[in-house]
């Protein structure tokens, strides 16, 4: 079995954001991702996921290197100044690299 080395890039951001994310992503050259609601409290204070509309997202994507670089570029560029929301990458190898 071969493994491929990629990253996983996690973001966890306002609901309302998901849509503007989900088209960064794309723009950036992402294939997929999968996004669920997600509560819990930070440096912002306590986030439940009870209203859709007031709670959080966290997306995923598995991308290339050079894709997860320019994705968190923009994210950082575009987006953190105006609201609360945590980014970060991870190491990961996948089977089928042809699907990111």
């Amino acid at each position: 079995m071969i493994l491929h080395p990629m990253k996983l890039v996690t973001i966890i951001c306002e609901a309302i954001l998901e849509e503007r994310v989900v088209e960064l992503l794309r723009e950036a050259g992402a294939h997929g991702h999968t996004a669920f609601n997600v509560r819990g409290s930070g440096h912002q204070g306590e986030r439940n996921a009870d209203i859709a509309e007031t709670g959080n997202v966290q997306i995923q994507v598995i991308v290339k290197p050079v894709v997860a670089a320019a994705l968190l570029e923009r994210l950082h560029r575009e987006l953190f100044a105006a609201y609360a929301m945590v980014a970060y990458e991870s190491e990961v190898r996948v089977m089928r690299p042809e699907k990111f």
